[in-house]
């Protein structure tokens, strides 16, 4: 089914090529940039600076793994000089790759291989959320854009650096910020963070998985009720692309507060900060004020 619906919008790939794909071009001298969803988007821009147009192919607000691409984006796709993408996050954008083979694509999982995260059987995809890991990609990205484009070989690679520094310290920060806290244990909706629980040795206890609109079973809860008061947790963490109506429900039962704990997959009005590095500064410090971190 998915084949045959890329195979059409390849048909509207063609047209629009034939009636002015120029339009989707980028300026002359810069290099197009495709980027399957935010993260991604923020790494190739803050590398690429002024010789890179950056094109994020889920918008603001939108559910990034349930992502539909109309035929203009496909398009994108194939005219891009570079596609970033991880593989089996988005199964639309998996297919506009291998449909439509842009010039260059980056799978970053092929750099940062997936694992599964406890008590969840398949393999967790928010690897951005490890600052160590953005580090790892941020660098095949840069190594990309120099082949393609070695004329800015240098200026990639100074704000690689650049970009390396501010990941570094968001890292240093998160590694020191656990050290005295009532709790290392947090309780959320979406298993969205087990990358970053294991890197800072955190404990992720999630009401849903990772699919942020599951519902979660009547022994799930019973078993959230039981964990919740065991460890005495304060908080129940919701996301902002997701309703919160069921942290709220549970955090009544329980008589917990909710916050805030952003998977960073978009930015919107309601994000706490304009790009990634400010969210992760909110996200930690959600983390300590419901941990109890001095």
């Amino acid at each position: 089914m998915i084949l045959m619906k890329y195979r059409v919008l390849c048909l509207a790939v063609v047209v629009l090529t034939l009636s002015g794909c120029a339009s989707l071009a980028p300026p002359p001298g810069t290099l197009s940039v495709v980027a399957g969803l935010y993260p991604y988007a923020w790494l190739a821009g803050e590398i690429g600076g002024a010789h890179v147009e950056v094109t994020n192919l889920t918008p603001p607000g939108a559910e990034p793994h349930d992502l539909e691409l109309t035929a203009k984006q496909v398009a994108k796709v194939q005219i891009s000089d570079l596609t970033i993408y991880e593989a089996g996050l988005q199964p639309n954008v998996d297919s506009a790759v291998e449909e439509t083979k842009p010039a260059h694509w980056l799978d970053v999982t092929a750099i940062v291989p997936l694992e599964i995260h406890p008590p969840d059987r398949n393999l967790d995809p928010h690897i951005w959320l490890d600052p160590t890991k953005m580090i790892t990609v941020a660098q095949a990205i840069t190594a990309q854009l120099a082949q393609i484009d070695p004329a800015h070989a240098q200026a990639y690679t100074d704000n690689l650096a650049s970009l390396t520094s501010v990941l570094t310290s968001i890292d240093s920060a998160y590694s020191s910020a656990f050290t005295t806290c009532d709790r290392t244990a947090f309780l959320t909706t979406h298993s969205a963070f087990g990358y970053m629980a294991e890197h800072y040795g955190l404990t992720q206890i999630s009401i849903s998985g990772l699919s942020p609109d599951a519902e979660p079973s009547p022994d799930r809860i019973a078993d959230i009720h039981r964990i919740a008061q065991e460890q005495g947790l304060t908080t129940v963490f919701f996301e902002t692309l997701t309703s919160p109506e069921l942290a709220q429900s549970l955090a009544d039962d329980l008589h917990l507060t909710t916050d805030v704990l952003d998977p960073i997959e978009g930015i919107t009005g309601q994000s706490r900060g304009s790009d990634y590095a400010q969210i992760m500064s909110s996200n930690l410090t959600a983390l300590q004020r419901a941990n109890g971190c001095r």
